[in-house]
């Protein structure tokens, strides 16, 4: 697959309980370095259509957002969002990179639930087209935020969403870290998703990097994040 020439463009993926605007920080350090970025959101995060929104959704949105932007495309998905990522860029021209941010590695068949050791679906084998789950954490600012700001911590608490249980449901039929180089940026300090379970998805990936950060650096590490995005992008993988 031939890629564009020219400076390349991050598309950020937010993960479960988030929106777009969590990266603000971020996209103003990329700014900072001469970076183009732009965000997607997903619709199986925050309020819901009917029937409810699933993987497959989030997965149609990024397709589309990657379509409307200009590449080399490094496509960088934080937690949750690597399962719609995975499903998504397969044969998508245009994209060069992934970057799994604490993030999700899935093969085919492999969704959220399954991942953590639960069936797929719910009992009687049909997905759930109307649940949604809160935030499963008894206090998010630690886990999820244990190292960003105070301000900006409580600010983003206050706006977490709900999100469908059907994403959490459907498995990913395709899994393009097969075939398009990938990066793991690994959490160290990570109190969601396991430091331990990020290394044993990591080598999925062509290479693996470490931060010393909690969950959401793109919240408290985004110049040191850009950095790293930016290395990525530069060496060419």
């Amino acid at each position: 697959m031939s890629l564009p020439s020219g400076p390349p463009s991050f598309l950020l993926v937010h993960g479960s309980w988030l929106r777009p605007t969590c990266w603000v920080p971020l996209q103003q350090a990329l700014t900072q370095r001469g970076l183009r970025s732009r965000t997607v959101a997903l619709p199986s995060i925050g309020p819901q259509r009917t029937p409810t929104a699933g993987m497959y959704d989030d997965a149609d949105a990024i397709t589309a957002e990657i379509r409307r932007t200009p590449g080399p495309i490094v496509v960088v998905a934080h937690s949750y969002a690597g399962i719609p990522v995975t499903q998504a860029v397969v044969g998508r021209s245009g994209v060069a990179h992934i970057v799994y941010l604490a993030a999700y590695v899935p093969a085919e068949g492999e969704s959220l639930n399954s991942m953590h050791g639960q069936d797929a679906h719910v009992p009687g084998g049909e997905e759930d087209l109307t649940g949604t789950a809160p935030v499963i954490f008894d206090d998010p600012r630690s886990s999820l935020f244990g190292d960003v700001p105070d301000a900006l911590a409580r600010q983003t608490v206050d706006m977490l969403v709900e999100q469908s249980l059907r994403a959490f449901q459907q498995p990913v039929t395709r899994a393009a870290w097969r075939t398009v180089p990938s990066t793991y940026l690994l959490c160290a300090q990570d109190q969601a998703l396991p430091p331990t379970r990020q290394e044993q998805m990591s080598v999925r990936t062509a290479r693996a990097e470490r931060l010393d950060t909690h969950h959401c650096p793109f919240l408290s590490a985004p110049v040191d994040l850009a950095a790293v995005l930016d290395e990525i992008a530069s060496a060419g993988h």
